[in-house]
C-alpha cells in the first residue's frame, strides 16, 4: 500500500526531473541552438525516436554549409548499403524477437523456473539463485528485461516472499534480474552492438560467455550469503524430482544446442540459425506441447513481435542515416580532439569517463538508442587511443563487454533506470521506494564491471584460440594476420586492419609484409633501403 509520504517523495522527483529536463532544453537553446533544443523537447516530451533521429537528418542535411547538400538523399546511403541493408543481423532481429514472444506467451517461464527450483531449490538461496538464472535466460530468449519482470518476477517474487526472504531483498533481486541476460549469447542487445560496431557476432557470442557467467556467479555468490543470514529454510534435495522437471524442459533445452550446433558446425550463417530456431519453437509450443493454438494464437504472436522487431529496425535505420550526417563532419574527430584537451590521455582515464558517461546515457535512453548513439562516438577514441599509447589496446570484445554491462547497471540505476518504473508498475510500488532495495545489487554490477573493465582476460580468453588460429592461418598463407588484428584490437580503419602487439607491428609495419629480400616494390628502386616501404612514408637512402 502506497503510503503519504511514498507519494509526496514520487511527487517531488517528477517536479525535479520536469525541472531537470526544462532547464537543459533551455541551456541548449542559449548556448547551442533552438532547433536542436526544439529535437530534444520533442524527444522528452515522448515522439517516437526513429521519428526524433530521421527527422534530425533531415534538418541537419538541410542546414550543412554547403548547398550542394541540401537533398534528402544523403539521408539514405548508409541504410541501403551492403553493411546495414545486406546485414544478416537485419534478418535476425526479428527471427529472435518472435521466439522470444511464443516462449513468453506458451508455459516455458513455469518449466524454467520449476526445473530451477527444483535442482538449485537445496542450496543456500536456491530460490534466489533460481530467480538469477531463469531471468537471464528468460531475458535472452525474449530480448527484453521488462518482459523478464513481468513473468519471471511476478511468478518468483511471491514465491520468495513466501520463503521468508525481506521484501526489499525480493524486489531488489526481481527489478534487477531482468538485465542480467543482456550479457549472454543470442541476446538482441548484443546483437544490434555487432551490426553497429562491426564486429564478428559469433565471435562476439564466444567472448560474452565468461563476462555474462562473472554476473550470474557474483549475483548468486550474494543471493546465497542472503539466504544463509536469513536462514531461509531450503528444499530437500529429490533426485526424482530434478531428472522430471529437467525432462519436461527437454524441448527447450533444444534451442541453445540447435543454436550452437548450426553456428559451431559451420553448416549455417547466424540469419539461416535464427530461421531454424524459430521454426523449431513453433513446431514445440504449437504441436508438441501444444501451450498455443496455431489457428489463435500465431497470427496474433507473429503480429505484436513484428511490431516490436519492425521499430527496432526502424530505429536501426534512422539511427544509420543521422550516423551519416556525422560522419560526414567528422563529429566523432572532433568529440576526440575535446576529449584529449581535457587531459584524457590514458586508458584508464578514459575506462573512468567512459564508464560515467554509458551508465547516464543508459538510464536516459533505451539500450538500443544508447548502442546506436555512443557505439559510433566511442569507436573512435579507443582506436586513437590505441595509435597513440600501444600498450594500451582495447579489444572490440573487452570494449562490447564494457558497454553492455553498463546497459545493464543502467537499467537499475536511480532515479530513472528502465526497470525500476517496470518493476514499479508491475508490483504496484512507487519509484522511489525502489532506489533503497537494487543499491545492493547495482553495487554487485558495478563489481562486475571494474573487473571487466581493467581485467581484459574475462573478455578475450574465450576467443584467444581463434586470435591463435587466425595467426597461424596468415603465418601458413604468409600473408598479414589481418583477420587476427580485428580481434585483438579496436581499428580505427575496419578495411586496413594494423598490427596490435608489439611484435607483430614490428614484424608487419604499416600492416604490410616486411620485405627483407630486397624484391618487390623496392626492387625497382635500388637507392633506397630495400626494407622499407615507400607506400607508408618516405624511404631513407640505401647503405
Amino acid at each position: 500500500m502506497t503510503t503519504k509520504t511514498e507519494t509526496e517523495g514520487a511527487s517531488t522527483l517528477a517536479k525535479v526531473g520536469i525541472g531537470i529536463a526544462g532547464a537543459s532544453v533551455l541551456g541548449i537553446a542559449l548556448f547551442g541552438s533552438v532547433v536542436a533544443a526544439v529535437v530534444v523537447a520533442l524527444a522528452l516530451l515522448g515522439t517516437p525516436l526513429f521519428a526524433v533521429m530521421g527527422g534530425s537528418s533531415e534538418i541537419l542535411w538541410m542546414m550543412h554549409p554547403d548547398a550542394a547538400y541540401h537533398h534528402l538523399r544523403f539521408v539514405a546511403p548508409t541504410v541501403l548499403d551492403e553493411r546495414f541493408a545486406d546485414s544478416p543481423i537485419v534478418v535476425t532481429i526479428p527471427l529472435f524477437t518472435f521466439v522470444g514472444y511464443v516462449l513468453a506467451e506458451a508455459k516455458t517461464p513455469d518449466r524454467l523456473v520449476t526445473a530451477a527450483r527444483t535442482v538449485l531449490g537445496w542450496m543456500p538461496g536456491g530460490l534466489a539463485i533460481v530467480c538469477v538464472i531463469a531471468s537471464a535466460v528468460f531475458t535472452v530468449l525474449t530480448g527484453g528485461s521488462g518482459v523478464t519482470i513481468i513473468a519471471i518476477g511476478g511468478l518468483l517474487y511471491p514465491s520468495l516472499r513466501k520463503q521468508k526472504y525481506s521484501d526489499s531483498f525480493a524486489l531488489g533481486l526481481v527489478t534487477t534480474g531482468g538485465s542480467v541476460g543482456l550479457l549472454l549469447p543470442m541476446s538482441v542487445p548484443l546483437i544490434v552492438y555487432a551490426l553497429v560496431a562491426h564486429v564478428d557476432f559469433t565471435e562476439l557470442f564466444k567472448a560474452v560467455l565468461i563476462p555474462g557467467m562473472l554476473v550470474i556467479v557474483l549475483l548468486s555468490i550474494y543471493s546465497a550469503y542472503v539466504g544463509a543470514r536469513e536462514q531461509i529454510d531450503r528444499d530437500p534435495p529429490d533426485t526424482r524430482k530434478m531428472a522430471s522437471a529437467i525432462w519436461d524442459l527437454k524441448w527447450e533445452l533444444g534451442i541453445p544446442a540447435l543454436l550452437l550446433g548450426a553456428l559451431g558446425s559451420g553448416l549455417t550463417s547466424i540469419d539461416e540459425a535464427a530461421g531454424i530456431v524459430a521454426a523449431y519453437v513453433v513446431i514445440i509450443e504449437f504441436f508438441v506441447y501444444k501451450d498455443l493454438s496455431w489457428k489463435k494464437d500465431l497470427v496474433r504472436v507473429a503480429k505484436s513481435s513484428m511490431s516490436l522487431a519492425g521499430a527496432i529496425i526502424l530505429i536501426l535505420a534512422m539511427a544509420n542515416a543521422l550516423m551519416n550526417y556525422v560522419v560526414d563532419q567528422h563529429v566523432p574527430s572532433k568529440v576526440l580532439q575535446f576529449m584529449l584537451r581535457v587531459g584524457i590521455e590514458h586508458k584508464w582515464q578514459f575506462l573512468i569517463v567512459m564508464n560515467v558517461f554509458l551508465l547516464i546515457l543508459g538510464m536516459l535512453m533505451e539500450g538500443f538508442s544508447a548502442i546506436l548513439v555512443a557505439v559510433p562516438l566511442i569507436l573512435p577514441f579507443v582506436a586513437d587511443l590505441g595509435n597513440r599509447h600501444p600498450d594500451e589496446k582495447m579489444s572490440p570484445f573487452q570494449l562490447a563487454m564494457i558497454f553492455l554491462l553498463n546497459l545493464e547497471i543502467a537499467y537499475c540505476m536511480p532515479p530513472l533506470g528502465l526497470n525500476l518504473f517496470i518493476s514499479s508498475f508491475r508490483f504496484n510500488r512507487p519509484v522511489s521506494s525502489l532506489y533503497k532495495v537494487v543499491l545492493p545489487f547495482v553495487g554487485i554490477l558495478g563489481i562486475g564491471l571494474v573487473l571487466v573493465s581493467y581485467v581484459p582476460w574475462f573478455s578475450n580468453v574465450a576467443v584467444a584460440k581463434d586470435v591463435a588460429a587466425a595467426h597461424a592461418k596468415a603465418e601458413r598463407e604468409g600473408t598479414p594476420p589481418r583477420e587476427a588484428w580485428m580481434m585483438e584490437c579496436v581499428q580505427e580503419d575496419p578495411s586496413n586492419p594494423q598490427p596490435c602487439s608489439p611484435e607483430d607491428r614490428k614484424k608487419y609495419p604499416g600492416g604490410q609484409m616486411l620485405d627483407t629480400t630486397g624484391a618487390g616494390d623496392n626492387a625497382a628502386a635500388p637507392d633506397v633501403d630495400a626494407g622499407c616501404n615507400p607506400d607508408f612514408g618516405d624511404c631513407p637512402p640505401k647503405k
